[in-house]
Parts: C-alpha cells; structure tokens; sequence
C-alpha cells in the first residue's frame, strides 16, 4: 500500500489516530523507489500575476523575460493560453481540474472547489507511482492545496519557506484552515472585532511584526523597497528556488511537483539591481475606458507598470537561476518542465491590478511553456489553448484515459488532436456570484480562435458586450459588437446558449 492509499484510508480506522505520530514518521522515511526511465517527471513552476502581455518572450516593448526567452529555445510556446479567470481561485482551480469556474465553483476570492473535485485534480489523477509534492507562498493556494492534501506525499506549509508569517489560524484550526484563515483575514484586516479565540493572533502578529522589521533592516540594501510580502507573509523568493532545486534533485522518481510561486504578484519588491531598470520613457497606449473602469490615472497607472515590469524581470533571473542548476544536473533529460501562471494584471482603462470586473487580455493571456524530456530546440503554438486543457494533457503524458469530466482538451503537440476551428475557450469573473447559484451577476470572456467576446450581466439592468478581434487588435482598442453586427449575434446566442446550459444544475435552487 503505498502513503497516498494508506492516507485515504486512515480516516476511517479511529486507531491510528492515536498511533499517528509513529505512522508519520515510519511513512515519511521509508526508502525512496529506485528512479524509473520510463516515467517522465513533471514540474510545475507557476507564477503568481504573471500576464503573457508583460513579457520580452511574447513580443513585450521591455526586456522583462530574457531567461525565459532562452528556456523557450529548447521548449514549446504557447501563444494563446488562456486563464480560468482573473484573479488566484477560479485560475489555479482551471488548471487543477481541468473545468471552468462554473464547473468547479471556485468562484470567490477565497474560493474552494466543489467537493467533487477533491477527487478529481491533478494531484488524485496522477498514477500511484508518482510522488507528488506541492508548495505555494500564496494563501489561497494554500486552501485549495489544502482540499487536496490527501493526494500529496509532501504538502509543504507556506511558513515553512517564509521569512516571517502572522498567520495564526491554521496553527488553532488545522481540520477547518480555509473557515479559519478566512475568518482571521477579515476580522484583521477588515477592522471586525476578532473572534475570542483570534485574540491570540494579535498578539502573534505584534511579536511577528518586531520579526518582521528585524528583517526588513537587514536586508534593507539588497531590498530597498522592502522584502516581498503580501500580507502576513514576508519570503525570499531565493529561499523557495533553493528548496524547489534540492527536491528535484533528491525526492522520489517518478515525481510531480507543483511549485506555485507569489512573484511577481504586489507589492512590487525586487532586489536593488532590478530597480529602475526600465528608465526608457516609454509609454503604452492610452485606453478606452470602459464599463469597469476604476478612472486611475493614466500617470499613475505607467509608474506601477514600470514597478510591475522590474519585479518580472527579477522573477525570471530567478527562474534563469533555477533553470541553469536544474539542466547541469541533467533533470532535463526526463522531466516535463511547465512554465505558467494563474492569471494576468492589468495597468489601463483606468484600472491597476487584478480585482477587476473585467476580462481583458492582460489579465487572461497566459504563458504556457512546456520542455519536454529531451528537447533542443523550439516548437511555436498558435492555436487557442485553455488552462483546463493542462489535465487532461497531464493525463496523456502519463499514459492514462482523460477523464469524461474534463472541459479541457489535450494540448497541441502532445497528443492532442488539432483543435477544431470552432473550439470555444472561455474565461469567468463571478466573485459577487453566490458560490451554488445560477450564475446571474458575472463576466465571462467567450473565445474562438481571435475573436474574443465579452459579456457583462447582472451589474446592472442591462447586459453590456465587447467584441475584438485580436489578430487585428492586439491592444483591445477597438470594440467592433456594434460594426459586426452578423458576427456579434451568432456570439452572442451561443455564448447565451452556454451560460444558460451551465446554470442548469442550479436553476431550481
């Protein structure tokens, strides 16, 4: 029996529950299998806020990416990868499970999947002869990994890797992290009175916070605008790279390793030889702003693109770095290395990041760069491609059947049939949306090949469409729903048609 069967199992024997901690620790040294030629290992390296859009790789006025440029030259680009959604739950769940939002139903900010879907993600479809390890410094990826940990034969704390960390929750309410961590963000943050047992992380994050400048005052040289962080968090993304590259080299083969990395997510903090970098004067186009918009300034918007554009380049040395110590050791030979990230973010039409009612390119295209076992040299991707197609394409990389629930297909190149031409891919924005509720007040982005079609509903008393084409439109400046009247219509029915069809289960509820 091996730890993943013998994990499923141990809730239904009360015995072991007290014999726990010896099981542990017999479990987690047992002797790693001899390593197979015959079994890819697969790598995960997804990057947090990281849109195609911003990258030298994809055609980017800054050179942003050049490491990833170079891991490209023996890998394969996609060039229109799509998001799930556009912030971290719908995102990361898209690609977990292979569904949609409204499939999966991680539709809110601290968004969980269906509790069908605790069996059905990567993690639970992979063959039993793969060892699979995760780790993220994000918090909501941490939830849903946390749904999942049944499945993972190393689940790695987020503290673990962190500088410093207030989160208390978990440490109370391990069983109910989301429920905990949940309730302790908005109680903090949102300026609630925190629940009596929450008083204790006030006084965690009053020690955590003394840490926390301890640090920042040490590193202050190499970090001038202050050690990456988001909210309770302070890492070095340094110390995540070094961990990913010693698993790799020395945990069990066959492996699966999902490694979701916070850079280049706010705040913007690279180390000091990155600041400034970008000192070019140049400015991108100025953009309608649309139904949405949060009217940011124009100036305003162009400084923090400039800050987001420095954090992507000290993300992809980092990734070069992680890359050159990984190819010298040979993991190239017989790894899959998957290169992507959960969503995008976005510096127009007046709006600054990813909490956004919109769906616009910078933050639904995606990188998707893949190096199979072995390769040398690049092969280009043109067709549309889903963050739900990574699954199934997992599936087919490890010889098993892709499972009838999918919504994605198998990619371009590794096994997947050519898409057809009238291929819809799509895109959902519903954190106002109930969780189990016909969808009534969302965005949702429906794509077919160039032709992108844009749907508000519910916000107000009418629904409101953009239409581009962006073969000819890369930029989204110009909405053509009205000029393209026959086209328009035929979108519009069949994207009706699908949201109508996937409301369905929950109409009479």
């Amino acid at each position: 029996m091996n730890r993943r069967t013998f994990l499923k199992l141990l809730p239904t024997v009360p015995f072991f529950r007290v014999a726990w901690p010896v099981v542990e620790t017999a479990v987690s040294n047992k002797i790693n299998p001899a390593q197979s030629s015959d079994q890819p290992n697969i790598l995960f390296l997804v990057f947090d806020t990281l849109t195609a859009q911003h990258m030298s790789l994809y055609g980017y006025n800054r050179e942003t990416t050049p490491h990833m440029a170079r891991f490209a030259e023996k890998s394969t680009v996609f060039h229109k990868h799509v998001s799930g959604g556009n912030f971290t739950s719908p995102g990361t769940s898209t690609l977990m499970t292979g569904t949609y939002p409204w499939t999966h139903r991680a539709i809110q900010l601290h968004g969980l999947v269906h509790d069908e879907f605790v069996q059905k993600n990567i993690f639970s479809q992979m063959p039993d002869s793969y060892h699979t390890v995760a780790y993220t410094h994000n918090l909501l990826v941490m939830s849903l990994l946390h749904q999942f940990r049944g499945d993972l034969d190393l689940f790695k704390k987020t503290r673990e890797l962190c500088l410093s960390d207030g989160q208390f929750s978990d440490r109370l309410f391990f069983d109910d992290y989301t429920h905990a961590f949940w309730a302790e963000t908005t109680a903090l943050q949102g300026g609630a009175t925190p629940p009596g047992a929450l008083f204790l992380s006030l006084l965690d994050r009053f020690a955590n916070f003394a840490e926390t400048r301890g640090f920042e005052q040490e590193l202050a040289a190499l970090y001038p605008r202050g050690v990456p962080n988001l909210h309770t968090l302070s890492f070095l993304l340094e110390d995540a790279i070094d961990w990913i590259e010693e698993q790799v080299v020395t945990m069990p083969q066959p492996f699966m390793g999902y490694f979701h990395l916070l850079p280049p997510h706010e705040p913007y903090t690279p180390r000091a030889e990155f600041i400034d970098i970008f000192t070019d004067g140049w400015q991108p186009t100025e953009k309608p702003k649309l139904f949405g918009s949060q009217h940011m300034p124009q100036a305003a918007l162009n400084r923090e693109r400039r800050l987001y554009d420095e954090f992507i380049a000290f993300t992809d040395a980092e990734f070069g770095r992680l890359m050159d110590n990984l190819e010298q050791q040979g993991v190239f030979d017989n790894t899959y290395i998957i290169l992507t990230s959960d969503h995008g973010e976005l510096f127009e039409r007046g709006i600054r990041g990813h909490v956004t009612l919109t769906l616009y390119e910078g933050l639904n295209h995606l990188p998707l760069v893949i190096h199979k076992p072995g390769q040398q040299s690049r092969e280009d991707v043109f067709q549309r491609t889903t963050a739900a197609d990574i699954l199934p394409t997992l599936m087919q990389l490890t010889g098993q059947p892709v499972p009838d629930w999918c919504e994605g297909a198998v990619l371009p190149t590794f096994g997947g049939a050519e898409a057809p031409e009238d291929r819809f891919v799509y895109a959902v924005e519903a954190k106002s949306n109930p969780k189990y509720a016909a969808l009534t007040e969302a965005t949702v982005a429906m794509y077919q090949d160039d032709v992108k079609l844009i749907r508000y509903f519910g916000y107000t008393d009418d629904d409101k469409y953009e239409l581009y084409n962006l073969k000819d439109d890369p930029e989204e400046l110009n909405n053509i729903y009205e000029s393209e009247k026959g086209l328009a219509d035929d979108l519009t029915m069949a994207l009706k048609d699908k949201i109508f069809a996937e409301n369905a289960p929950y109409r009479d509820e």
